[in-house]
């Protein structure tokens, strides 16, 4: 299988970072990568950097929303245009590393895999200690998710989700905000679709650092996984 990747990358506020993460991507050798960033109405100095990126790399698709809509709007926008054959979603902070890609591209090389996640809890080269009450959350999150859709998965909330571009294309996607992470998981898993998950490393971000999610997309994420797995 010949692997053209389409990297999505919602991008909020990422002033500091956005530069950063396009060059780690451009620095991954031997992989036929397609790069399509969704500014979601950034209001710092985003748009700068993205038009610095644009002058540099003119092939890099940017995309930006007229209003601020949330990342699962963003995500929506950048899968539409994405033409590879897999599709892998990259937050624009420095939270996870694309050297990595190789790894989690593995499965679906060599396995009938449909959908890889990157999971942050099975021995990656690194993990940053924080945050317990964001580890906590997110196994509960994983935990009613592995509930209703009967696997086994240890990172549902994980950034790093990958799919057949043909497998994602189609979910009929509805979630504007964080909600979208369960959403995407629970529809897949309702089509049957196969999972398998890749370690991967982990450099967590704290609140000052630029960290946007919250308790109440928590919430919000726990009233996604039932209405998606019961009610649509």
């Amino acid at each position: 299988m010949l692997i053209n990747l389409s990297v999505v990358i919602p991008c909020y506020n990422e002033e500091k970072t956005i530069s950063v993460i396009v060059e780690r991507i451009k620095a991954q050798k031997n992989l036929l990568i397609e790069i399509i960033i969704i500014d979601d109405h950034s209001n710092d100095n985003t748009l700068n950097e993205l038009s610095k990126i644009a002058q540099i790399y003119p092939d890099i698709k940017i995309v930006r929303h007229e209003k601020n809509m949330g990342k699962g709007s963003a995500l929506k926008s950048g899968i539409k245009l994405a033409t590879g054959n897999i599709i892998l979603i990259q937050d624009a902070d420095l939270e996870y590393n694309p050297n990595d890609y190789k790894n989690l591209l593995q499965p679906f090389l060599e396995t009938d895999a449909d959908v890889v996640y990157g999971t942050r809890f099975k021995g990656g080269s690194y993990v940053r200690l924080h945050f317990f009450w964001h580890y906590l959350a997110n196994k509960i999150l994983t935990t009613l998710t592995n509930v209703v859709t009967n696997l086994n998965m240890s990172d549902m909330e994980t950034g790093y989700k990958l799919f057949k571009s043909e497998v994602i294309k189609k979910i009929n996607l509805k979630e504007n905000s964080f909600g979208i992470e369960p959403e995407i998981t629970v529809k897949l898993a309702k089509n049957k679709f196969i999972f398998y998950e890749v370690p991967i490393s982990y450099n967590g971000r704290s609140y000052q650092e630029g960290k946007k999610i919250t308790f109440l997309d928590a919430i919000k994420a726990i009233f996604c996984i039932f209405k998606y797995r019961f009610f649509d």
